[in-house]
């Protein structure tokens, strides 16, 4: 059967109904498509919430935390992409169907509950964030249930059972290493790679079982994202309240919620160019900026995973990289813009892909 390719199917939750037994080639590579998908799906909120921020010197440590978050996405996106190439996969970015439309699920079927949306960065977009992180068991903050990393384990034991797959083909590469330990984009070509490169993609997202601390840390003591967001949600840093067992409560000191720009909820098919939402040129210039660049960003990142030449792959990532600058200053002034409706709320990046683009 061909791979399921629908970013609204339930592929993922099928995936992991299939016997260990059933779990080679084809389910890995059809899951780590999938893992891409999930990495993507997460960029465009985080990054509306960290533009948001009205004056980030003002609040400089939550918007270097969501800005430290931003970019171990990247790297994550970057390791699904290796782990998918490296087993003989090609990743897919550069197609509708597989592009995150907001708002709406995450991809696979997994978090069902969960609908992901655009906006400015407060207490609703943050109670998002850390939702779409959370471990199957947190230490502190929320309950119980299946998450993204137990994803990532089972794509693990399917690498350990099969790790003859691993050939070290179509790597990419990035030093990352100024944003952290653990976030530079590295060649996966052997299962002790694999198995670091997924540890690093589970644990900076979610901790560990036995710790809230993010185990590759950009900073000293930084948390996992998960704990990050509930951190600013609550106003309050996380702390150790007792040993044996640990306990961990965020009634530390106090974090302010930083003013932001009042970005409403990028409605479905974005702000569009008739109706009563509809904006002017200008603003709708804005838009389509971030969408053309976010669109050929995907498309240069493709490339670069399907490229035979190692410096035609650089080459191509170099310019995704730079189109995922261009990115900010339009979505930044499109924020600034006010809607028509008198709701006081403004425009935001869509986040759209244009095939034309």
């Amino acid at each position: 059967m061909p791979p399921v390719l629908e970013y609204h199917s339930k592929r993922i939750v099928e995936l992991l109904d299939e016997p260990a037994q059933g779990r080679g080639a084809d389910w890995l590579k059809e899951s780590l498509q999938q893992a891409v998908m999930l990495e993507l799906a997460t960029l465009p909120p985080y990054l509306c919430g960290l533009w948001s921020i009205e004056d980030p010197a003002q609040h400089e440590d939550v918007f270097s935390a969501i800005r430290r978050v931003v970019f171990d996405e990247m790297s994550h996106l970057g390791l699904a992409g290796n782990l998918l190439t490296t087993i003989g996969g090609v990743p897919r970015l550069a197609d509708a169907s597989v592009v995150p439309a907001y708002p709406g699920p995450l991809p696979g079927g997994i978090r069902p509950e969960l609908t992901v949306f655009l906006s400015g960065l407060s207490k609703e977009s943050l109670d998002l964030y850390a939702r779409i992180e959370e471990p199957d068991s947190p230490l502190a903050g929320a309950g119980a249930h299946t998450s993204i990393g137990s994803f990532y384990t089972a794509v693990l034991e399917a690498f350990r059972s099969h790790p003859d797959l691993i050939t070290g083909e179509h790597q990419l590469t990035k030093n990352m290493a100024h944003h952290g330990q653990g976030n530079s984009v590295v060649a996966i070509r052997s299962l002790a790679e694999v198995e670091a490169a997924i540890g690093v993609i589970k644990e900076q997202g979610e901790g560990t079982t036995a710790s809230p601390e993010n185990p590759h840390p950009g900073e000293p003591d930084e948390l996992a994202h998960f704990y990050v967001f509930r951190e600013i949600f609550h106003g309050r840093k996380l702390v150790k309240t007792a040993e044996d067992p640990d306990r961990w409560e965020f009634l530390g000191a106090e974090i302010p919620l930083p003013s932001a720009l009042p970005m409403g909820v990028v409605p479905s098919g974005g702000w569009g160019t008739s109706g009563p939402l509809a904006p002017e040129p200008h603003t709708r210039r804005l838009l389509d900026a971030v969408n053309t660049s976010y669109s050929e960003m995907l498309r240069l990142l493709e490339a670069a995973w399907q490229a035979d030449s190692p410096a035609t792959a650089q080459g191509l990532l170099s310019g995704a990289i730079g189109q995922m600058f261009a990115l900010q200053g339009p979505a930044r002034s499109a924020m600034e813009q006010p809607l028509p409706d008198g709701s006081g709320k403004t425009y935001g990046p869509e986040f759209r892909f244009t095939a034309d683009a």
